[in-house]
């Protein structure tokens, strides 16, 4: 397994080809928009060699025996996948933030399943090409980016019909090396923080969009692919050269739109080409996964726990009902979730593939309460931190000679407490509820593996409302209907 450091040096070995704010990044890894993102990253390798949390972020491989990174595992039980979640909530509390390495791991376990099925179907050869490809990851510890979402163009349209068919990344020729790929995949959570990018359909897909029906991998600096990182709230903030306005004073977070533009993907890379039956299956299957994943916001919510009881004795507030009352709500929703990504863990079962899959019903109930309830802890967090949080001056403020004797004398609140310490609390809320982190604690909550629309919809599909009609037609005696 690869140490921090390694990890980093083998991201300057890349030539990617990535723009920020109009211009090219020469230096992907020292940039200090993209650097608090990288260093979350470097988080999953340093836990992994750590002995204490040997048993949540490493495992023993399936195809090899060896000890791997638990990011690049696939999935041999049901203990695993509670492992998963156990490893989200503590990379959650580590990082405060995204730490991009779980679209890599859920895609590798929804493809090691759809290959094999497509397989048993087909009588092609996906899977094993799919597992020389996993054996590369797992032996390398390298990071993978998870790109499903297309930028999907008119939404009342399918891929075949759209004015401009790039709207869906395509197949647009095939040769006896390969195919070519054009399009592009959107919000790629972490992609210039990965050595490879693992493609895969974004919706269901019929006969006529089978061109669409395309799954593969490739390095992440593959000639062709360009990287357009996308903007977060506050985010120029890490280019003013101090630590405390940017509230995470180590860690963040990026997304990136990632165009193909007529990209070469040789055979042995391709897991699934125009077998459009399967495209539905393996979204599904990835979104399962993807939703539970969202354990991270558990760990998130540790934090903005923490700083919110923070900020209330900061303020000398602590003791009063109303708070203790708010920081007591905020726990029970945060645990709330935590019960929701154990659950569909615990009730995980064996695919014909043998990789574990977990219950897909309570996974989309997990996610359908992400989308709501880290809002409102947000929002009880904001409550207790006061006005203070949006309109504090800067660091530079406090700093400066002229304005920092008022900032120190009119913005303490305890006296034991010094001022800087309340600012950089209140900072940390700002950061998590309206800033850099707001991108994935909040609207990736929201849209993230799916909209609230998605879960509400395989909720639908999953709830068998025969069998508890049933139960009630029984217990008050109608007979049309048996309970199974």
């Amino acid at each position: 397994m690869k140490t921090p450091q390694e990890y980093i040096d083998s991201l300057r070995t890349l030539d990617l080809k990535v723009y920020l704010l109009g211009k090219r990044v020469e230096n992907v890894v020292d940039d200090p928009i993209i650097r608090p993102s990288l260093n979350a990253v470097a988080m999953t390798y340093a836990l992994a060699q750590d002995p204490g949390y040997a048993d949540l972020m490493t495992a023993t491989s399936h195809l090899t025996g060896r000890k791997i990174n638990r990011f690049t595992h696939i999935h041999q039980s049901v203990e695993d996948l509670v492992r998963k979640s156990k490893m989200g909530r503590l990379m959650g509390s580590r990082t405060g933030c995204c730490f991009q390495r779980c679209v890599g791991m859920d895609a590798l376990n929804a493809l090691s399943m759809t290959t094999y099925d497509i397989d048993q179907r087909h009588g092609t050869e996906y899977n094993k090409r799919f597992l020389k490809y996993l054996e590369y990851v797992q032996e390398n510890d390298l990071v993978c980016d998870g790109a499903m979402t297309d930028p999907k163009g008119d939404r009342s349209l399918p891929p075949h019909r759209q004015a401009d068919p790039d709207q869906y990344l395509r197949i647009v020729s095939e040769s006896r090396e390969g195919i070519v790929v054009r399009g592009a995949k959107a919000h790629q959570t972490g992609a210039v923080n990965s050595h490879e990018v693992i493609v895969m359909p974004t919706i269901a897909l019929r006969e006529e969009d089978r061109d669409y029906a395309v799954s593969f991998a490739l390095p992440s600096d593959t000639a062709g692919i360009t990287y357009i990182l996308g903007r977060q709230s506050c985010d120029t903030r890490k280019l003013e050269g101090g630590r405390m306005d940017v509230g995470n004073v180590i860690f963040g977070g990026h997304e990136a739109l990632i165009v193909f533009d007529d990209v070469f993907v040789p055979w042995e890379r391709v897991f699934m080409c125009r077998e459009y039956g399967f495209a539905g299956q393996l979204v599904e299957q990835f979104a399962s996964y993807h939703r539970q994943s969202y354990a991270c916001k558990v760990g998130v919510g540790d934090v903005l726990i923490g700083a919110a009881q923070t900020a209330a004795e900061y303020n000398g507030a602590e003791k009063a009902s109303h708070v203790k009352d708010k920081i007591i709500e905020m726990n029970h929703l945060n645990e709330t979730l935590y019960c929701g990504c154990i659950a569909c863990a615990a009730e995980g079962h064996r695919e014909p593939s043998g990789t574990y899959l977990v219950d897909t019903l309570l996974a989309n109930v997990h996610k359908q309460n992400v989308t709501r309830f880290p809002y409102e802890i947000a929002r009880l967090a904001q409550d207790i931190a006061g006005g203070l949080m949006v309109t504090l001056p800067s660091e530079a403020d406090l700093n400066a000679p002229e304005t920092g004797k008022w900032m120190q004398k009119y913005f303490r609140g305890r006296s034991d407490i010094p001022t800087e310490e309340r600012m950089r609390i209140l900072r940390l809320i700002e950061n998590l509820t309206l800033g850099t982190a707001a991108v994935g604690y909040l609207t990736e909550s929201m849209h993230g593996a799916g909209s609230p629309q998605a879960q509400r919809i395989m909720i639908a599909r999953l709830v068998d409302l025969k069998q508890k009609q049933a139960f009630a037609k029984a217990l008050c005696g109608i007979r049309d209907a048996k309970p199974r």
